[in-house]
């Protein structure tokens, strides 16, 4: 009987021994949670780049595709390890409150202004923004936005701004409250022009009949950075994964990556100059 008892009580150590090894493993091999823009997932980039990534490094990367205001926000509840959004003063703002540390520029493209071939606001060819914009309000076309809090609607928003028209309760300005993929289908639909970054437009703009009639403006630029999340804030973080991305991205290999990256031809990304 006791001989009996002796080894029930060293299979449950050995089966509580092996219980903790796999936990410890698990929790070791945690994927890696990314909160991205809906550009860089839309368009393919991460598709196309992460799994070099996961098999240089043996992590997988979890892909959260949100605008850049809900993937900051995902960042400072501890729910994502790392960002790689598309509002630089939002992302300092963030690095500063003492949620993000060490972050780093990786890309950069830009936006454009695309719409119906009948161009009921005379926009073709335009290179400046704030004047396409003046335009279309003027002549009330049909404008779709993100209205989602993402990097594009705030640079939106920050044109509306500057020219001080209001677009709350306009007949013609609609808020999607989507993903740019959504909103580009919308507009197309509504034969409707809305803001894009070039990047999601190429994959979509096959299926919208939408075309780019406004681009080469300064004030289009859109730059991408990437955050890891604060250990000292949140310290359950999968803190070194954020640090192998941010590292990657950063290095020869990530960079290449990205400039590889060029459905049917064209460069959608572009690195940022090594300092």
């Amino acid at each position: 009987m006791a001989r009996a008892a002796f080894f029930r009580c060293g299979h449950f150590a050995t089966a509580m021994v092996l219980l903790l090894a796999f936990f410890s493993t698990h929790l070791a091999a945690r994927d890696l949670r990314l909160a991205t823009t809906t550009s860089t997932d839309n368009s393919g980039l991460l598709r196309a780049i992460l799994p070099q990534f996961e098999w240089q490094q043996g992590i997988r990367v979890q892909i959260i595709s949100v605008g850049t205001g809900k993937a900051l926000k995902l960042a400072e509840n501890g729910d994502v390890d790392v960002v790689l959004v598309h509002d630089r003063k939002a992302e300092e703002a963030f690095v500063a409150a003492g949620y993000g540390v060490n972050r780093r520029d990786v890309m950069y493209n830009d936006f454009v202004i695309v719409g119906p071939a009948s161009d009921p606001a005379a926009l073709r060819g335009g290179r400046e923004v704030l004047e396409a914009f003046r335009q279309i309000a003027a002549r009330q076309a049909r404008f779709v936005s993100r209205g989602d809090d993402s990097g594009t609607e705030r640079m939106e928003r920050s044109y509306w701004q500057q020219l001080g028209i209001a677009t709350k309760g306009a007949p013609w300005y609609v808020s999607a409250g989507l993903g740019m993929g959504e909103v580009l289908t919308m507009a197309g639909e509504m034969q409707a022009y809305t803001l894009t970054d070039r990047a999601t437009f190429a994959s979509y703009k096959t299926r919208t009949g939408l075309a780019i009639l406004v681009q080469g403006d300064p004030r289009l630029f859109n730059p991408y950075g990437v955050i890891a999340v604060n250990p000292k804030r949140y310290p359950e973080i999968h803190f070194a994964g954020a640090m192998a991305l941010i590292e990657w991205l950063s290095s020869a290999a990530g960079r290449s990556a990205i400039s590889a990256f060029r459905p049917n031809g064209e460069q959608l990304f572009f690195v940022t100059p090594a300092r």
